[in-house]
């Protein structure tokens, strides 16, 4: 790349991508984006909610160069809920995809309603042999459930693979609270290896961390490596998300460079009061950072390049 891969200020194009409410299991959101295929013309993995608040994975199609317009729209979900009692009965959201072996490997994350705490989540796994049409889980159990390495929750996993090496930066809760009446959760971001992106090997090594007492969540981190500089961008609050920066020499010992995200609201409503769950990717020597908006995904897609 010949343009800043990292200290840089992104310019948002135009209005956010948003799918029609159109069918029940696609009612409200579109949260988390995972851009797949190369050229302008991209298809954009993302998670709905039906009338309940359960999310499903589904896709849509568009173009870069007219980022508000949606082409295409899968008709179902690419992955819908898991089986009652699973770890995804109550909803899958998308996380990151991986083409290894003519086959698409899609990490999400689970979610099952609560009983102390609202939520637990876990790291899920499905693949494709039809080109991502549809998914197939590997297992009805969670790839990276809890465990004494994190003992509370595992989400949104990012993968690479180097080498033949896997490796995974993913979402850990670190513990949950009594806050008044509700359980708040606490997560920030941590490392995994693999040989073949089924079985890993968790480190316990804290990649991101909380920056003072208010920060309590680090969240969809998204990795890039330049060269020998691995570039991760992410979403952390304490009172409302905002994107984070990070850079490193190794993809273990990062540097938390956050006044270098470079991504500022929009000027337009829907990005006023948050920043959330970036994916950045490249395209024709440009890169490019899918991320959300205000309410979590309720108000779209919204698509920024690096200036």
């Amino acid at each position: 790349m010949t343009a800043p891969a990292g200290a840089g200020k992104w310019r948002v194009l135009g209005s956010p991508f948003v799918p029609p409410a159109q069918t029940a299991w696609l009612r409200t959101h579109a949260a988390l984006p995972v851009a797949d295929g190369a050229g302008t013309r991209r298809r954009i993995y993302f998670s709905s909610r039906d009338d309940l608040g359960r999310a499903r994975i589904g896709w849509m199609e568009v173009d870069l160069t007219r980022p508000s317009e949606v082409l295409a729209m899968g008709p179902e979900p690419a992955l819908d809920l898991g089986p009652l009692g699973a770890f995804d009965d109550h909803g899958a959201t998308s996380s990151w995809l991986v083409d290894h072996e003519r086959r698409k490997f899609l990490y999400y994350t689970g979610w099952k309603l609560g009983v102390t705490v609202p939520f637990y989540l876990a790291i899920g796994l499905a693949v494709s042999d039809d080109g991502g049409g549809t998914f197939r889980r590997v297992s009805e159990g969670p790839l990276l459930g809890t465990d004494g390495v994190d003992p509370y929750l595992t989400a949104s996993p990012c993968v690479l693979i180097e080498d033949g090496l896997w490796r995974m930066w993913y979402v850990s809760g670190s513990r949950w609270e009594r806050e008044g009446e509700r359980a708040k959760h606490h997560y920030h971001i941590r490392y995994a290896e693999s040989g073949d992106g089924l079985s890993w090997r968790r480190t316990g090594r804290v990649c991101i961390d909380y920056a003072s007492p208010d920060e309590y969540a680090i969240a969809r981190p998204s990795v890039r490596k330049d060269g020998g500089l691995y570039r991760m961008w992410y979403c952390h609050r304490g009172a409302r998300y905002r994107i984070g920066y990070a850079e490193s020499p190794d993809g273990l010992r990062w540097q938390r460079k956050d006044d270098e995200a470079g991504l500022e609201p929009s000027g337009q409503p829907w990005d006023a009061e948050m920043q959330a769950y970036p994916f950045v990717f490249d395209e024709g020597g440009r890169r490019y950072m899918l991320y959300n908006g205000d309410g979590y995904g309720r108000t779209g897609i919204g698509l920024a390049v690096l200036a």
